[in-house]
């Protein structure tokens, strides 16, 4: 087992913004001498009497012991140059995102530092390859990407180039674990893991407003509510900058030779040219100037309980659905399920999305007054459900399957007839891209997990939540996705594939 580096290791890091201030510190607090080094004048000492206020309130707040706050803001120095960093035993720079940048500041420091010093850099998107391919010794250079804040975030991606030696990303990953953070391996890929897999759920929430869907505030509830993420595709956009975000796809997109399943979007790109750019400066998808109302999701109003309901099967809907129904002393019955319903009420059938659209099904079934239903992270909890009802479904039918999902607890949302609806179709992706990442060595599913969950705070890591859904439905959704749309974005892993064969999991 590789050993970290000890405390009496020297850290360095160039570049005293939020980031490389947010680095700083977490070295300082594992007991690390840490060089603060920036080429604006008083940034560095600026940032350290950030970080030391920073001690300060969480000594205040009982979150650090005053002597260990003491004893780390001491280890703090700020540096007046290149040539201050020579004792350090790992370097970080968190300097502006440009290649030519960071490979001048290691070249230079490749004069100054011992032949046993370690790079690492926080880029989220250059070529940690092309980086070293600047350097005398690029096996020593590695990727150390922290995600903002640096303090908080639990994640560090350690992104291997194609010369990075093993024994530098394997201290690496030991010396991020002992300042408490869950590292990851990463191939130096475009979009490492975070930015490569979470492309999705901003492409399929896009992709379902282009299609007119529903609006971005039904979009977004129906993902808080139903899949359980913090925050929907628009409003992390915003939160994000859309200008940023759209630069992002757009990278991944290019390095990848434009291939369509990171295509951008033109919705995001007409915003970008506006300068809409989300909350930072009070128009995106949504209007943050003050005044502004904003928008609710659709709902559906209340309708009238139908007199008879079956629930079909022990699908987690259908459990899901008996557990809510007898919660609410509300009279159904059970039968066997044969054809992949969940319930009938009254006229209306009850399906979860198989990826077809529910004029489709309907047409394929024979069932006119065909209902589809969303994905939900748990069933037992969502309070929202996106659903759509086939072209030839009766209002009748379609506001008796609503009202199954009333009782039960759950607001309503109508989607138009798109396939897959939308945590279905965006769990999905997320599953299938999180999948070719392992497949193509970039990391493991175990690596993919942990980056999606603790990077970006998805509920569940996309293959736990695939395994979980049954690798089989995901091919089938997938599959039912570009069989309709006809596009290459939807073409299924390779490693999905086989698992599905194989009736393994990504996890045991």
């Amino acid at each position: 087992m590789t050993n970290p580096l000890s405390k009496e290791t020297v850290v360095a890091v160039v570049g005293a913004g939020a980031m490389g201030a947010g680095i700083a510190q977490v070295a300082a607090v594992a007991g690390h001498p840490v060089l603060l080094l920036d080429n604006r004048p008083q940034a560095a000492q600026t940032a350290i009497e950030g970080i030391r206020a920073q001690f300060d309130k969480m000594v205040a707040k009982g979150k650090m012991d005053s002597a260990a706050a003491q004893a780390a803001a001491q280890r703090l120095q700020a540096a007046t140059g290149l040539a201050d960093l020579a004792p350090s035993g790992l370097v970080v720079e968190a300097i502006v995102e440009s290649l030519a940048a960071k490979q001048t500041l290691f070249k230079d420091l490749e004069a100054l530092v011992s032949a046993d010093c370690i790079f690492g850099s926080n880029t989220s998107s250059i070529s940690i390859t092309a980086i070293g391919s600047a350097l005398q010794r690029p096996q020593r250079l590695a990727g150390l990407h922290f995600f903002n804040p640096a303090p908080l975030m639990a994640l560090v991606e350690v992104v291997s180039g194609l010369a990075t030696e093993a024994p530098v990303a394997d201290v690496l990953f030991a010396t991020a674990t002992a300042w408490g953070k869950t590292a990851v391996h990463a191939k130096s890929t475009p979009g490492f893991i975070v930015n490569r897999v979470a492309r999705p759920y901003y492409a399929e929430g896009l992709r379902l407003r282009s299609e007119g869907a529903a609006d971005c505030a039904t979009i977004d509830a129906v993902m808080r509510e139903a899949g359980g993420f913090r925050m929907g595709p628009f409003e992390l956009m915003d939160m994000i900058g859309l200008d940023v975000n759209f630069a992002v796809t757009r990278s991944v997109w290019n390095a990848y030779f434009n291939d369509p399943r990171y295509l951008p979007s033109l919705i995001q790109q007409d915003l970008v040219d506006a300068g809409y750019l989300g909350k930072k400066n009070g128009r995106g998808f949504y209007d943050y100037r003050e005044g502004a109302d904003k928008p609710a999701p659709q709902t559906e109003p209340a309708h009238a309980r139908p007199s008879r309901i079956v629930v079909y099967g022990d699908a987690p809907a259908a459990q899901a659905l008996v557990a809510r129904l007898q919660a609410a002393a509300i009279p159904f019955e059970r039968a066997a399920c044969v054809d992949g319903r969940i319930a009938q009420a009254d006229e209306a059938t009850l399906v979860v999305t198989d990826g077809r659209s529910a004029t489709q099904r309907a047409a394929e079934t024979g069932v006119a007054n065909t209902v589809v239903m969303d994905l939900a992270l748990d069933y037992t909890k969502a309070t929202r459900m996106a659903v759509a009802a086939a072209g030839q479904c009766s209002e009748a039918a379609f506001a008796d399957a609503c009202a199954v999902l009333q009782i039960c607890g759950m607001q309503v949302s109508r989607l138009n007839d798109v396939p897959g609806l939308a945590v279905m179709r965006t769990v999905a992706m997320l599953a299938n891209e999180a999948a070719d990442a392992v497949y193509q060595g970039v990391c493991n599913a175990r690596g993919a997990d942990d980056a999606m969950r603790l990077g970006v705070n998805y509920p569940r890591g996309p293959l736990v939540w695939a395994d979980q859904v049954g690798l089989p439905v995901i091919r089938t959704v997938l599959a039912n996705l570009g069989a309709l749309y006809g596009e290459d974005r939807y073409r299924i892993s390779p490693l999905l594939q086989k698992l599905v064969f194989e009736g393994n999991k990504f996890h045991g």
